[in-house]
């Protein structure tokens, strides 16, 4: 592992934000007296949240004024198929495509044009996708919240601003030479270069920003940076009119797509890509710049309590109920099937 990435968690394995934290995880449990009780944080989503829900049952949750066009395509559907639900869908290219169950930028891509599409069906058809329209508005930024069940207002505990990749023209050199050169981009390189294959020869003006991608994930480039100052009572007035209109969601990060921020203050000009459960992370915690990784940590634990906290109540106020060991154990390796079935399709 190069220095940079050691000096940037962001880069590190997973495991080294959520081992440390397993005997609390085991603590909140016995408190519980159940391994399941995270089940019953978030009622109206498919296991809360636990990401094998249903991108598309997920998505259908929202309110019109906020829900981006979307279609389900279930696996085996032929490419006719496709192309006729996106004529009745009204979606125009370029179009994002997914799997229907997916994390952390799981074989997402923006798709040009019909022979890309074409191509990306070919590979994953195995599985069910969900293609939503490309929404055309500049920032990104995820946005973490929670309420609890006996209140009427939430709290915003985490707000994520998104950077996407990007390197800067220099009026001699290519756009290949640039990307080798990024730091940031050398992490992403074989992708990167995939994805920006059409200009990698192109000479850009000096100063000029080239963004690279355009998906606001870290899997793609993306950095995360904290924005936790600009948390204010007129953002959590629209997470709690967003919340009012989606039954059975109580905690998680929903992924907004907006033009500017004082736009989305208001409650003007923004899209929710996603709504993500009981496994969604408060992604500023990924910056480096502005705390440390035991901060990441005690950031973690103190949203596990919440599940906690929200989950046994809504058990005894009868909106919830916990799994039990036996379904726990079976989802978890179901779990651990899928992404087996998913690394094996990537690497065809």
């Amino acid at each position: 592992m190069s220095v940079f990435k050691i000096k940037n968690w962001e880069y590190w394995s997973a495991s080294m934000f959520y081992v440390p934290l397993l005997p609390y995880a085991f603590y909140l449990a016995i408190k519980a007296k159940s391994f399941g009780f995270f089940s019953a944080v978030n009622p109206g989503i498919e296991g809360s949240g636990n990401g094998l829900e249903s991108k598309f049952k997920t998505i259908e949750l929202l309110p019109d004024y906020c829900k981006p066009k979307s279609i389900f395509i279930p696996k085996n559907e032929t490419l006719a198929n496709v192309i006729e639900k996106l004529k009745t869908s009204a979606i125009h290219y370029p179009i994002i495509i997914k799997p229907d169950i997916g994390f952390r930028g799981l074989l997402v891509k923006k798709i040009a044009d019909e022979q890309e599409l074409s191509s990306y069906s070919k590979k994953y058809n195995s599985i069910n996708l969900i293609i939503q329209e490309f929404i055309d508005l500049k920032n990104e930024c995820g946005i973490f919240y929670h309420r609890f069940p006996t209140e009427k207002s939430g709290k915003i505990t985490s707000l994520t601003l998104k950077k996407y990749l990007a390197v800067i023209g220099d009026g001699t050199s290519t756009l290949s030479e640039l990307i080798k050169k990024d730091q940031r981009s050398q992490n992403y390189l074989q992708s990167i270069l995939e994805i920006n294959k059409s200009k990698l020869d192109v000479v850009y003006k000096k100063n000029e920003e080239i963004l690279l991608n355009v998906i606001g994930n870290h899997s793609k480039g993306t950095q995360f940076i904290n924005g936790n100052h600009l948390i204010n009572s007129n953002l959590i007035t629209i997470l709690n009119d967003l919340n009012k209109n989606i039954d059975g969601w109580c905690y998680g990060r929903i992924d907004v797509k907006y033009n500017t921020f004082d736009e989305l203050l208001k409650g003007e000009n923004f899209k929710v890509l996603e709504i993500n459960g009981i496994i969604a992370e408060p992604t500023h915690i990924y910056d480096a710049s502005k705390g440390t990784y035991f901060d990441a940590l005690l950031s973690i634990k103190k949203h596990w309590q919440l599940i906690y906290k929200i989950g046994t109540s809504n058990k005894k106020l009868g909106f919830g109920t916990y799994i039990n060991l036996s379904d726990f154990l079976n989802t978890y390796f179901k779990y651990k099937k899928y992404l087996k079935e998913i690394a094996k399709l990537n690497a065809n």
